[in-house]
């Protein structure tokens, strides 16, 4: 089964009391519009766009389809917001901050009850969201006030020193499989910098998003203009937003051909970018590895969100001696996965989108036809008075080899690719032979085996005898396809400032 990824950032914010089954209802609008300057654009005259529930496929609300005049009013909005926004202590920065971090768990129910019904997941997985959320506005409160630059030791005849300062405004591009926290992990470190920022999120999901910009300045305090929520296509307004050469900085996280777009873009105003892109992540299980644990955890790490999840671990390398074995865990443990609708908590919730839905099937054909076996799955499922949802069963296929398209291309779904390997040195040759680098997992008990292959495996973060390890305190992004530049940690902020230096003749 899929139980939540056990990471620092779940514990740092407190879990308050979460509403009844009943009160789960109908907790969505019919209409969500950009946020400009702390209030909702209103749906008169305006183009729109349907949010689809991927369980039932029925039409959860009506969404803002913007277009560049919206961008340009946003983009203005927080241009002037910035000017006041850069003056302030960091003190001021912090404590709106956590006043902000404290509204996300006051509303915690309604986010998580949004996050739940327009993505697919398990309602237990949205609320872990929203308290990561809350998490990175309450650790980046925690850094804003302790900005500063360095002194410069030039000798006697100067006094030489650093200041860094905001951009201005960033942009970020938000993705549709985690809209809430993927927005927190950009838009914190940069407000708390002193930046302004401009959040596009996917078309498919952005009621938690538009709600969670609206409570920061209704509730929590935010000036109007320092978090502004642009909804809409992503050719359309993200396109606008991208281009606008008022944006200083940007952020984007999704596919890679997205991500090139976006660094073509960017080029025209020399925005700087940080990209968070794809991931074909190995999940190395060595002979001596707790067999129990590196079975769930290798499952967590493939099904957790339906696997749509850019750090999946959906290349699976088994040595050879313990292959049928672990084979039969995995087998016995998918086949036990139960599929439902995403505020009814079941183990798996739907595939988000009707694109990414049938892209997976494609897969489950293109596994078969390159000759790698089905042991579980392979097809969509059917559940009982859903029969309009997009959910597909978790698969596992076996006899892959390193170089089969199951095994090179990011599915983005749970689907599992078996790779045998005979010795260290072959698993580390598999593991890298991709065009991504973003996540690893190894199971051992041999401390130094973990070291070593550790050290030698080309990704931004590898976990051992775990997955979904660090958190907000650890540097998150990745090597080759996956996208350049580090997200998270304190030294996230920096990413957000601009170092000028000054020299004096005493």
């Amino acid at each position: 089964m899929s139980p939540s990824p056990s990471t620092v950032e779940s514990r740092l914010a407190p879990e308050p009391a979460l509403a009844t089954e009943k009160e789960l209802t109908n907790m969505h609008k019919e209409y969500y519009g950009s946020i400009i300057d702390g209030k909702e654009l209103p749906e008169a005259g305006t183009a729109t766009m349907d949010s689809i529930d991927p369980a039932t496929g029925g039409v959860l609300a009506r969404i803002q389809r913007s277009d560049s005049a919206v961008v340009d009013e946003a983009v203005a909005s927080s241009q002037r917001a910035f000017e006041s926004w850069r003056a302030v202590d960091g003190s001021v920065r912090a404590d709106a901050m956590n006043a902000l971090s404290k509204a996300i768990l006051d509303n915690l129910d309604v986010l998580a009850y949004l996050e739940s019904v327009d993505n697919g997941k398990p309602l237990r997985e949205a609320q872990a969201d929203v308290r990561l959320t809350a998490s990175y506005y309450a650790y980046y409160a925690g850094v804003a006030d302790k900005i500063h630059g360095e002194t410069v030791p030039l000798g006697p005849a100067f006094h030489s020193y650093t200041r860094v300062e905001p951009y201005g405004v960033t942009a970020h591009i938000v993705p549709w499989n985690a809209a809430l926290q993927q927005t927190a992990r950009g838009v914190a470190p940069a407000i708390a910098g002193g930046n302004t920022a401009v959040v596009k999120p996917a078309e498919d999901t952005s009621m938690a998003v538009v709600e969670f910009a609206r409570l920061a300045v209704e509730i929590a305090g935010i000036p109007p203009g320092v978090i502004n929520v642009v909804t809409g296509l992503g050719a359309e307004a993200g396109a606008a937003l991208v281009e606008h050469r008022d944006v200083r900085r940007i952020a984007f996280t999704g596919s890679v051909p997205t991500g090139q777009s976006v660094l073509r873009a960017s080029a025209t105003h020399l925005s700087p970018v940080t990209l968070e892109l794809g991931g074909k992540s190995p999940n190395i299980v060595f002979a001596d590895a707790d067999l129990d644990k590196a079975a769930t955890g290798s499952l967590t790490a493939i099904n957790f969100n339906a696997g749509q999840v850019c750090m999946a671990g959906s290349r699976l390398l088994v040595h050879s001696s313990i292959h049928d074995e672990f084979v039969e865990r995995l087998t016995r443990l998918d086949r036990a996965v139960g599929l439902g609708r995403g505020i009814d908590n079941p183990d798996m919730g739907p595939i988000t989108t009707e694109k990414q839905y049938r892209k997976i099937l494609e897969y489950f054909d293109i596994g078969r036809s390159e000759g790698a076996e089905v042991v579980v799955g392979g097809g969509p499922a059917h559940v009982a008075g859903l029969e309009d949802g997009r959910f597909v069963q978790p698969t596992i296929f076996t006899g892959v080899r390193n170089d089969m398209r199951i095994a090179q291309e990011e599915i983005f779904g749970p689907v599992l690719s078996v790779i045998v390997f005979d010795d260290e040195e072959e698993a580390i040759r598999i593991a890298n032979d991709t065009p991504y680098g973003l996540t690893a997992g190894l199971w051992t008990n041999d401390l130094a085996r973990a070291h070593r292959v550790a050290g030698r495996i080309d990704a931004g973060q590898v976990s051992v005898n775990n997955y979904f390890a660090g958190g907000i305190r650890t540097p998150f992004g990745g090597y080759k396809s996956s996208g350049f530049g580090r997200e998270k940690g304190p030294d996230a902020v920096y990413h957000y400032l601009q170092t000028k230096s000054v020299a004096i003749q005493l």
